[in-house]
């Protein structure tokens, strides 16, 4: 096992990390901005290292800073976390060039599943369910208006690159792809340096079901279970969790779902911890999405339900440790639920900096756990992702777990910011999602 990691990342999941390590002994380096100098992360790791001012682009995406607080630190391995460098082909092989190792799937992994056009095509490669779609970018409005012809509108169109739903556009009919094309060539070119996109089909009031899963360096995977990640704003993630009520008690497919999730990930020779996430319609069929290379930010309700340590795995899995279990050994009890907790405005969405003059969290147990990177008196700047804290609980069951959450959110009480916890609160008291039946379009309904 190692003997010192550096985290390159920030806030709660810095913090997560840094949980886990102190429990195996393994020292800790943090990284942070000049706008991070004073948070907790950086108090509680052993080594902290300036970056470079605020902005991420100076600091936390600043490759060459990162690698340089990694030779001077001594670590001997490197936890991206989730967003910033966590997907950055270019930073895992620098990480690998010097000795070090990179806590995540090999550099070829990351760059297989970057693109989702050859992501697709790879997939039905290897006999993974893949909505119809275009095998090659679209840029001709005339071919695009003939591909739509054949897969059947509604149809998507998509950026190749970059992720989180950005420059996604639902069209309707022909009359209105050449002006949804060229508005999401822009948007894509804008936010990922590519202005490549592509056409799939779209499927109305689908669900997204993602499968959480593991590969050692040896060859052996396993899943555990699903996640439901349909309560979305605008393609971003709000409230997950665990089982997926649609899914049920469908145990044969959650099975096939299971395998097809490992069969992705064995497309690319994946290896340590990863989601396979996908849409799944009402007539129950189920398309690949996209693979996350990485940790998720919803991962808690994996552990909560599985017993099972992410991080911890991640770890003995870079550290060249077989996986110590088989999927036969894979179970889980419970229902969990995440909320994510952000300094945003509940009705626009819109980020709500400033300073947390009362933040005082629920009392955490074994049924209720925060995952934060601030506390009371903390400014939140306008620099990084709002994420405030990630409010996850336990129940026996959906029931059990719904009003312990409604009860750990009545019990939140944060000042001097807008938050979504009152976002949260309507969520759980909306017929549709209390009863299970409900999709992506939740929230915008």
């Amino acid at each position: 096992m190692f003997k010192r990691v550096l985290i390159a990342n920030r806030g709660e999941i810095a913090r997560r990390i840094i949980r886990t390590c102190r429990r195996l002994g393994i020292e800790t380096v943090a990284v942070y901005s000049e706008a991070d100098q004073n948070a907790l992360f950086v108090r509680e790791a052993d080594q902290a290292f300036l970056l470079g001012p605020a902005p991420a682009t100076a600091s936390y995406l600043n490759v060459e800073a990162v690698l340089d607080a990694a030779r001077q630190s001594g670590a001997e391995a490197v936890h991206p976390g989730y967003g910033f460098l966590s997907e950055n082909t270019g930073f895992a092989r620098r990480i690998t060039e010097m000795g070090l190792v990179f806590i995540g799937p090999e550099p070829h992994a990351v760059e297989a599943m970057g693109e989702k056009v050859p992501a697709r095509n790879l997939m039905i490669a290897a006999g993974v369910p893949v909505a119809p779609g275009t095998s090659d970018p679209v840029e001709d409005p005339e071919l695009a208006l003939t591909a739509a012809e054949q897969i059947g509108y509604p149809v998507l169109v998509k950026p190749s690159a970059g992720g989180g739903g950005i420059g996604m556009t639902v069209v309707e009919n022909p009359e209105k792809l050449k002006g949804a094309l060229k508005t999401a060539q822009g948007r894509a070119q804008r936010a990922f340096g590519s202005g490549a996109v592509f056409l799939e089909k779209y499927v109305p009031n689908s669900r997204h079901i993602e499968f959480q899963v593991l590969f050692d360096n040896y060859g052996k995977g396993v899943h555990l279970f699903e996640r439901e990640c349909s309560v979305q704003r605008r393609y971003q993630k709000v409230l997950e969790e665990t089982p997926s009520p649609g899914l049920g008690g469908n145990d044969a497919l959650r099975d096939r779902m299971g395998q097809a999730a490992l069969e992705a990930a064995q497309a690319v020779n994946y290896r340590n911890a990863g989601t396979v996430e996908f849409i799944f319609g009402q007539n129950g069929e189920f398309y690949f999405l996209e693979m996350n290379t990485r940790l998720q930010v919803e991962h808690p309700i994996t552990e909560m339900t599985t017993g099972f340590d992410l991080v911890e795995l991640q770890l003995r899995i870079a550290a060249g440790e077989p996986l110590p279990f088989d999927q036969s050994q894979v179970t889980r009890r419970g229902h969990a639920i995440e909320f994510r907790i952000y300094a945003e405005d509940p009705v626009t969405f819109l980020p709500s900096p400033g300073t947390l003059s009362v933040f005082r969290p629920p009392v955490t147990s074994e049924h209720v756990r925060l995952d934060s990177g601030f506390e009371e008196g903390d400014t939140v700047t306008p620099y990084y992702d709002p994420l405030l804290a990630k409010l996850v609980v336990w129940g026996e069951n959906r029931t059990e777990a719904i009003q312990r959450g409604r009860e750990a959110l009545a019990g939140f009480q944060i000042e001097g910011i807008k938050h979504n916890i009152p976002l949260h609160q309507r969520i759980l008291a909306d017929e549709r999602f209390v009863s299970g039946r409900y999709d992506t379009g939740l929230l915008s309904r």
